[in-house]
């Protein structure tokens, strides 16, 4: 590979580091091709764009990057696929379903800001919410209260008026 060929693909390796907030390094090695492009077509559905790169040239965007990767640089050996992500618990959850065959395995991530190395750390990655998942559980817990609230104030009125009702009926 020519040399304006590895600056080019380090300066675009660069450009999805800055623009995915979240990537996961994963060991593809020993997927067929069957496997690998079926593995593709579901990262493709869930907004996951995996990319597979020589370890030597993602060194050297990590190195050029604004963000200091170093504990990462100990994953970058044997075949790397990398998966850039906008939610990070995504690729976790897709590579879960693979945990039976072993393979795709995690290398390590960088994920919600933190260093993740190891293939042990895949069911703490898949525990992580999301944006999305945790705004709906804050918007859950505070219409709570007010359901609770307005119950409440609802069945109070029903036997407010149920008791006035029955005293108003009453034979004096």
């Amino acid at each position: 590979m020519k040399k304006e060929a590895k600056d080019t693909i380090i300066v675009e390796l660069g450009e999805k580091l800055k623009s995915y907030p979240h990537f996961y390094l994963v060991d593809t090695t020993g997927m067929n091709a069957e496997k690998t492009s079926a593995l593709r077509r579901k990262c493709f559905k869930n907004e996951i764009k995996m990319v597979v790169v020589k370890n030597t040239l993602l060194h050297k965007a990590f190195e050029n990057s604004d963000i200091n990767y170093e504990p990462l640089y100990g994953c970058l050996k044997g075949t790397t696929a990398v998966m850039f992500t906008n939610t990070a618990n995504m690729p976790a959850k897709l590579l879960k379903e693979y945990t039976k065959e072993g393979v795709p395995s995690l290398k390590g991530a960088y994920a919600e800001e933190s260093f993740f190395v190891g293939a042990d750390k895949l069911e703490e990655l898949a525990s992580l919410k999301s944006k999305n998942e945790l705004i709906a559980e804050v918007v859950a817990l505070l219409q709570s209260p007010a359901k609770n609230v307005v119950s409440a104030l609802q069945s109070g009125a029903n036997t407010i008026h149920g008791v006035l009702k029955t005293l108003g009926e009453r034979p004096e």
